[in-house]
């Protein structure tokens, strides 16, 4: 263990064994402040984006009896919009890790996407995009970007803007999943796919990116300066070995998977753990967690070339890691990262801002979430002058009692 991982781990416990607030407090590098998003009963599962101006995009779901409602609201320096339904329908999936989400594209416009059931099973649905010209005030009618139809998975979808108001959709692709024969190299897999869909909502042909992925961890995706896609994904090997792979698009053709790093990951079945990635200019992190030898740790690597080669893999977790990542790049080429810490019987959101000499020098814990239930996959985003933090907060209610947490973070000098 290195004197800097173990400095910090000395560091992170004894922030946490002193820390029993649960809502905002300032902590030694970040300050934190509460912003209660417009959210009803049972709101979970949230993601953030970010508009040119700095406003920031939080969308979320609800469930109302039979039906559910992918919602949004945008927060404006200190003042909320009104929450507007993106999508309302008894059809719409409902997954703590596969969660809807809202991209900002060139144009001004929105784009946002979620799952809607196909059948009668538990893991039958399809991808739905919708795209908004007035910030979410109406939607146009959801366009399905696979071309199958069939009664599987389709899903751990991400958006990525182009300069000219439309996207590429990333997403796991389920349609292979049940019809290999047993034994083969590729049973039951699930695919990386990708399309591209114009402003106009028109789409170009479907792209197969990986034949085997691992079944139901996030992608992640981004656009680096230089108009290239860079996503990153859990990948699977026939010997079930799930590592980060990483695909770029460059001049309109997708590269072949190359490992992130060779974690040696071995696990027959899914984690549920998927990496992130982002850019500024061409500078790329991407963030992940792993338990290969049964050892759960997150890391973090950095690319200066659009993501063509990364640095050695810098380890960041505390030594009770649960994963659950996301990353923001900096311009100077540090990144500020997010994961979750196991702690006295709870969940810690920890922040670190990262750099290459030093790694994870200061980490703090953004919220501790010590009774029942679940804070999930908690998101960031920038905004005009901050960084924003969304996570589901458990009532202590029932099952489903749930809430939706954010926090604007600033840096302490």
């Amino acid at each position: 263990m290195s004197k800097c991982l173990f400095a910090s781990i000395l560091s992170i416990g004894a922030f946490f064994s002193s820390f029993t607030a649960t809502y905002a407090e300032e902590t030694d590098l970040f300050r934190l402040t509460d912003r209660a998003a417009p959210v009803g009963i049972g709101a979970r599962e949230p993601s953030l984006a970010t508009l040119p101006d700095g406003r920031v995009v939080l969308s979320w779901t609800e469930e109302n009896g039979a039906e559910a409602e992918v919602r949004m609201a945008i927060l404006d320096g200190s003042e909320w919009s009104d929450a507007r339904t993106i999508h309302k329908s008894s059809k719409i999936y409902i997954n703590w890790a596969d969660f809807p989400s809202v991209a900002v594209l060139a144009d001004g416009g929105l784009a946002a996407q979620w799952l809607k059931l196909n059948g009668e099973g538990d893991y039958q649905y399809d991808v739905n995009i919708a795209f908004s010209k007035d910030e979410g005030r109406s939607w146009t009618e959801p366009l399905v970007p696979h071309d199958d139809r069939s009664q599987r998975e389709h899903g751990f979808v991400s958006l990525v803007p182009d300069q000219f108001g439309g996207l590429t959709a990333l997403w796991l692709d389920g349609r292979e999943y049940d019809s290999q024969t047993e034994g083969e190299n590729f049973e039951n897999a699930m695919q990386l796919r990708a399309r591209q869909i114009n402003s106009d909502g028109t789409m170009k042909p479907e792209s197969l990116l990986d034949a085997r992925a691992c079944t139901c961890c996030q992608t992640s995706a981004a656009r680096t300066a230089s108009g290239d896609i860079v996503a990153v994904y859990r990948d699977r090997t026939a010997d079930e070995i799930r590592d980060i792979s990483i695909v770029r698009s460059t001049g309109g053709d997708w590269t072949q998977p190359l490992t992130v790093h060779d974690d040696g990951w071995e696990i027959a079945g899914c984690p549920v753990n998927g990496p992130a990635v982002d850019k500024m200019d061409d500078k790329v992190s991407v963030i992940w967690f792993t338990a290969a030898e049964n050892k759960p740790e997150v890391y973090i690597a950095f690319s200066d070339d659009g993501g063509a080669q990364f640095d050695e893999p810098l380890r960041i977790d505390l030594g009770t890691a649960a994963g659950r990542v996301d990353v923001l790049q900096m311009p100077d080429g540090s990144a500020l990262a997010l994961w979750i810490e196991y702690v006295g019987g709870g969940e810690a959101i920890v922040m670190c801002h990262i750099s290459r000499s030093t790694g994870c020098a200061a980490p703090q814990a953004l919220h501790i979430n010590r009774g029942g239930g679940s804070i999930g996959f908690p998101r960031m985003a920038r905004g005009d002058a901050n960084t924003f933090v969304a996570w589901t907060q458990p009532t202590g209610g029932g099952d489903g009692d749930t809430t939706i947490r954010m926090v604007e973070v600033a840096v302490t000098p």
